[in-house]
This record gives structure tokens, C-alpha cells and sequence, in this order.
């Protein structure tokens, strides 16, 4: 039976070595903004984004190094998105993966200018699947605009931004969590998939489950942000109600936050019913997003 955290460190080592290789040098010219890009990109993190990216490759037969690119893509997509979420004008944190914020290192500016060149060269190594057949690819970059754009990202950002502070209600807050956390979670099954030629029932399959996963994993974010350990999740507790952000807790309660997430994590492995041991990892996921304690 497969080891799931050797196999989870195993495909964040992956990751962690094409990094290095696709990141711009620290001394290239100018050395300020790749210095501060690096920063935060290989300051650490679960790697959960990128190994969704493999895995969906391998349920549908493919292999998770010829996707690489395209899994380092979706990790600097979602690099850039915190740091511009730490930023004053957003979030206004401090603290991420237990280092100082982007922009407490190196300044407002010099955080907005990284965040936007990690999101351009993300599309520079989503093009750069020569391994897929390009008409697959011409479909990722498609669905990668998307999933970072108004209609996904951003759009759940901006829900999520401009209604603290405000009463909403639990549609609301769903279609912040699908958006803001989850759009990325179905790219990421997505893109892996599609390069390695999915079929598109295979397809289907996996982005109700990459749904329902982004889904849980957000609930659990909301939980750790109330009662989670400093120390283990790399910031302060309790940003959301500084923030004076809803979240399931604070609508909810505990009890029945809990038991969203237990669903969503259901949901999403009824999903993979139609693999076999080829989507195990998938599996053994959806459950570590709900027992994590990071």
C-alpha cells in the first residue's frame, strides 16, 4: 500500500528541484526583484498544488515528471497570490510560512513587482509542456487565465476582500472558497490531467473531486485560523477575526464546520470511483486536508 507522506515529500522534492532550475538566478539583473521572488517562492509551503498537478497526470495513465512545468507553474500562481494577500492594502500580515511577509523584506513595491512576475512566469512554463501535445497545452493556458482571473481567483479575493465586516451568508461564503481557494485546486487536477490526455469522462471525475477537495481544505484553513499552533501553520492564529473576516467558524460554529469538511472530503473520494490504484494518492489526500494540523 502506498505511503502517502513518502510519497507526498517525494513529489514536493520533485517540485523543489525544478524550482530552483526555473526561477531566474538571484544575481541575474535586476538582482532586487528575483531575489525578493525566491524569497517567497522557496521559503516553503505543503507543495499541495503541484502534487495535485502530478497526481492528476498519473490517475490517467501519464507521468508526473513530464508535467513538471506546469505543476511549478501552478505553485508560482499560488505564491503570487499570497503575497499580494499580505499585502497592507489586503490581509496586512506579518508572518507567512513563519518568515516575514514579502513586503516586510522587501518593501511594498518590490512584493507587488515579485507577485506580478511569478504570475508571468508561470504562463511562460505552462507553455513550455513540450511534452503534451500542443493542442493540450493551448487548453491549460485557457483554463489557467481563468482559474487566476475575475471568474476564479481574483473574482473569490475580491468577494472575500470587500465583504469584511459585513453579514453574509453561506452561499456567500461558499463562492469565496470555490473561488479564491478552490479554482486553483481544479486547475491544478485539471492541468495534469489534460496534458497527459485525459479522457473527458476521466475529466469530469476529477474535477468534482478537485471541487469538493479545495472545498474542505479551505474549511480546515478557517478551523487551524481559530485554533490552530503558531508555530506549525507559520502565522499568527486569528487573522481572520483581526481582519473582521467571515469564515465557517465564525458563522457556523466549530461542531458543524467540522462536519462541512468531513462531507466535502467524502464527496470528493466518491468522485474517484472510477479509478482504480492509480488515483490512491488523490485519495489519501482528501483526507489529509481535513487531519492536518498545519
Amino acid at each position: 500500500m502506498m505511503n502517502f507522506k513518502e510519497e507526498l515529500k517525494k513529489k514536493a522534492a520533485l517540485v523543489e528541484e525544478a524550482l530552483e532550475r526555473y526561477l531566474p538566478p538571484p544575481d541575474a539583473y535586476p538582482p532586487l526583484i528575483h531575489h525578493a521572488m525566491r524569497y517567497s517562492v522557496l521559503g516553503g509551503g505543503k507543495r499541495l498544488r503541484p502534487a495535485l498537478v502530478m497526481a492528476g497526470a498519473e490517475a490517467v495513465g501519464g507521468n508526473a515528471a513530464d508535467v513538471l512545468p506546469a505543476a511549478c507553474a501552478v505553485e508560482l500562481i499560488h505564491t503570487y497570490s499570497l503575497v499580494h494577500d499580505d499585502l497592507p492594502a489586503m490581509d496586512n500580515d506579518d508572518y507567512r510560512r513563519g518568515r516575514l511577509t514579502n513586503h516586510k523584506v522587501y518593501g511594498e513595491a518590490a512584493a507587488i513587482l515579485a507577485g506580478d512576475a511569478l504570475l508571468t512566469l508561470a504562463f511562460e512554463l505552462l507553455a513550455n509542456n513540450d511534452r503534451a501535445r500542443p493542442e493540450n497545452i493551448v487548453r491549460v493556458i485557457r483554463e489557467a487565465a481563468a482559474a487566476a482571473g475575475t471568474m476564479g481567483l481574483i473574482g473569490g479575493q475580491v468577494v472575500d476582500t470587500f465583504s469584511a465586516g459585513k453579514e453574509i451568508d453561506e452561499s456567500t461564503l461558499e463562492y469565496i472558497h470555490r473561488h479564491k481557494t478552490g479554482a486553483l485546486y481544479r486547475f491544478s487536477v485539471r492541468a495534469g490531467a489534460m496534458l497527459a490526455g485525459a479522457q473527458e469522462e476521466q475529466l469530469a471525475s476529477l474535477t468534482a473531486y478537485a471541487e469538493h477537495l479545495g472545498l474542505a481544505f479551505q474549511i480546515k484553513d478557517d478551523i487551524l485560523d481559530v485554533e490552530g499552533d503558531e508555530k506549525k501553520i507559520g502565522k499568527p492564529v486569528g487573522s481572520d477575526v483581526r481582519n473582521r473576516k467571515s469564515t465557517y467558524p465564525s458563522l457556523f460554529g466549530m461542531e458543524y464546520s467540522r462536519k462541512k469538511a468531513r462531507q466535502a472530503v467524502e464527496m470528493a473520494k466518491a468522485a474517484l470511483q472510477p479509478f482504480g490504484g492509480e488515483a490512491d494518492f488523490l485519495r489519501m489526500l482528501a483526507q489529509f486536508v481535513i487531519d492536518r494540523d498545519f
